[in-house]
This record gives C-alpha cells, structure tokens and sequence, in this order.
C-alpha cells in the first residue's frame, strides 16, 4: 500500500464536528490501496469537552501519532490548537515521513495555520502534499469590514498565509466547490500543477447501525406521539440567523399551522461547552415561540448521542447559510438517520440536489440575502406539505442506492483517484 499522512490537530476523542472528515477517510483508505497515518495533538490540550465514544467508531489496527501543544494562557491569548502545537507537529511529522517513506501529505483545515506545514514539510523532505477544505480561509465574516477589528484581522491575516501555504500543493479539496473556488481565482498560477476535487463529508451507515447496539434513547426532550418533532444538531453559522428569523416570523403569523410542531435545535450555543449559552431563544422568545414551538440545548452533546435523538425524533430539520458554498455536513447524516427531512437551504447549496434526488426530504430554496424575505410568506405552505409527506414516508422509498455516490466510502475512493494521478505522475 501506499502511506498518506494526514495532520488533524483535532481527532477523535475530539467533538468537533471537523475530526469526522479525517476519521472517515482514515477508515476508509484502505479499501482503495492507501494506509492512513493520523497526526494529532494529544487530547488532554483540547479545550472541548471530550467525547470517549467516538473511540468505538475509529477503525481497529489506526496508526495515530500525538504530540504535545502549548497551553492555553490566562489571559487566552492563543487558543487555536494548529498555532499551539504547531512545532511539535512540523517535527514530529518531518520524522514520520522520512521513516515511514510516506507518498502523500494531507491536511485538512481548520485548523488553518496548519496547512503552512505542507509547504514547509515539502521544502524540507519533498513530500507531496495537499490541503482540504473544511471551511473557507480567506473569507469574510459580518463584521469583517470594520477596520482593525478581530474579523478584519483575521481576514487580513489569511490573505497573505494562504497564499504561501497553498504555492507548491499538488491537491486542493473542499466539501464542496465553493470552498476552494476563492483560492482557484486568487491563485490562477496553481491550474497547471495542482489538482483539484469537490468531495463531500459523506455519510457513514455503520455509525447509524452502532446507534442501534447501545439500546439507549433521547434524554433532551420526551418522545410525544401528538407532536411532529424536529432536530437541528449541530453550530449555527452566523449568515443562518436570518433565515432563521424569517422562519419564526412565519410561525408566529399562523400559530395555528404549527400547533403541534417542535423544532429542539442541539449544540447552536455560544460556546460548545455551556449550557446557558443560548443563541436559538431569545429570538424565540422574541416570537413567542420559546419552549412552545422552539427548544434550544446550546451545549454540544457526544456524535453518538446525536444520533440517538435522531433516531428518537419525527424528523430532521436542517437550515443553510444565504452563502451560497454551505452545504451542511449535517444532511447526510439526516439522511441516513432514515427521517423524514425538512430542509431551508441556499438554491445552490448542493445539499438541495442530495434531497431530492433521494427522495429522502422536501426543501424550501432561497436565493441569497435577498431571497431570505420570502421565506415567511412561503414556510407555512411547506411545512404543510412536510406533514403529507411525512404521513407517507418510508425509508424504503428513498433513493439510496443514489445516494450512495454520498457515502463516506465512495467520497474517499474520489480522493482516492486523486491522490493516484498525483502520485503517479
């Protein structure tokens, strides 16, 4: 086999959403010629709450590497765990390539500081390398525009590391194409000697059928046959507030049509870590929507634990960004979670085409900033349509044999093919 490093500062017992990308890959690698080696920092640097669990999920026989990391100062000022560990990890990696003869360096981002190892690992041991994208890095958030401010800098700052970072890459990937469209039309000089791939989380059956074997159930809320209950889980992005708010609007115009909807929004607070960091209420209690229609749990809870509310739940409900590049990571596991999906989502979001095309949800598309005010006027018409779908669902009836183009294991046998044609080349 072929040997790939991939530098994922967080992995599991992490609980960020962001260690499921690597995870995924590393279990399924193999299947097409690769041996995965895990490059992390040691869990007791984190400053998330661990997730034990997710140790069940990981594949048996994974070579995982840790390194150390500076700690985080009182005052905090360097919480990013890339930057903390960020010597510790070009050293320990500089070793495992030349030892290991490995063909391949991939580093998925956020952590995006850690993607400058690449280009400093390839100057200084060849390797080839790659950087995916979780996230955009030079990007604007809200804010963003204000001079000198923390958004401004961030964004500043990106620009001028993203480009010596990505330089000598031979691969860039994202979860989707707009992740990385940015850097292609920054950086036109790339074409020639860089490949480039959209590849999606995907969504992994085993961890829904590891649900099954803990014969457990929800803990958030009580199952109510009387009641259509829905489950958000999941960060909310800071351009998904107003769609949001269109939603509630609507709700609370015609209470009547949403008599007996809950929506239980999981993990969307401030912080991961604190239950009182609520974000979802006080615009439900602005609507007078709070504990009626809309409940909100602001601390992130384990991956399998989500999966069992899921599983307990009427349904899924997921809500997009008005930008246009998000595609929740979130739908596939709503997918394969075999739920009825309810779905607000940019009409270019690719999630829109998985719903569909599956058979698995209804979707409610809006163009953008400016097609969040029709949102209001046209969400009562929907979830009604919702109900009569939901009446009628069967997983039976859903596409999965198209949706498994969107499993875990056939979106890393595309990385696989990359790193192939680079590799050979």
């Amino acid at each position: 086999m072929k040997k790939i490093l991939i530098i994922s500062p967080h992995f599991p017992p992490s609980n960020l959403a962001a260690v499921h990308r690597s995870r995924l890959f590393a279990q399924h690698l193999p299947e097409f010629g690769w041996e995965p080696v895990i490059l992390a920092v040691d869990e007791k640097y984190y400053e998330e709450k661990l997730d034990h669990q997710l140790s069940r999920l990981l594949p048996e026989g994974l070579q995982i590497e840790k390194v150390s990391a500076f700690p985080v100062t009182r005052p905090r000022l360097i919480g990013d765990l890339g930057l903390r560990a960020f010597r510790q990890l070009y050293k320990r990696a500089r070793h495992i390539i030349k030892e290991q003869a490995i063909d391949f360096l991939y580093i998925p981002i956020p952590s995006f500081y850690v993607a400058l190892l690449g280009r400093w690992l390839h100057a200084s041991t060849g390797v080839k390398y790659g950087i995916d994208y979780i996230d955009p890095w030079v990007h604007r958030f809200p804010g963003s525009e204000k001079l000198f401010s923390r958004h401004w800098l961030s964004w500043k700052l990106a620009s001028i590391l993203e480009p010596i970072a990505i330089k000598k890459a031979s691969l860039i990937t994202g979860v989707a194409e707009g992740y990385y469209k940015g850097v292609q039309e920054r950086n036109p000089e790339l074409a020639p000697t860089c490949l480039f791939g959209a590849m999606p989380y995907g969504g992994e059956a085993a961890d829904h059928l590891k649900v099954k074997e803990l014969h457990t159930g929800p803990y958030l809320f009580q199952q109510s046959k009387g009641k259509i209950q829905l489950v958000y889980a999941g960060a909310m992005l800071p351009k998904a507030y107003r769609p949001l708010e269109a939603i509630m609007q609507a709700m609370a115009k015609a209470p009547s049509v949403f008599a007996d909807l809950e929506i239980h929004f999981i993990g969307t607070g401030k912080t991961p870590n604190d239950p009182e960091g609520y974000n979802i209420r006080p615009m439900a209690e602005k609507y007078g929507l709070w504990e009626k229609v809309i409940f909100e749990y602001p601390a992130r809870i384990p991956y399998l634990d989500v999966l069992i509310h899921l599983d307990a739940a009427s349904g899924v409900f997921i809500l997009g960004s008005t930008e246009p590049h998000y595609t929740p990571s979130k739908v596939y596991q709503a997918v394969l979670s075999q739920k009825p999906v309810l779905a607000v989502l940019h009409a270019q979001s690719t999630a829109c085409e998985v719903l569909r095309n599956t058979g698995a949800g209804l979707v409610l598309p809006f163009e953008g900033e400016e097609g969040v005010d029709s949102i209001s006027g046209i969400f009562p018409r929907i979830f009604q349509e919702y109900i009569t779908f939901q009446q009628h669902f069967s997983p039976a009836r859903v596409n999965y044999l198209l949706f498994d183009q969107f499993s875990a294991k056939s979106v890393t046998g595309q990385l696989a093919q990359l790193l192939n044609k680079i590799t050979v080349a």
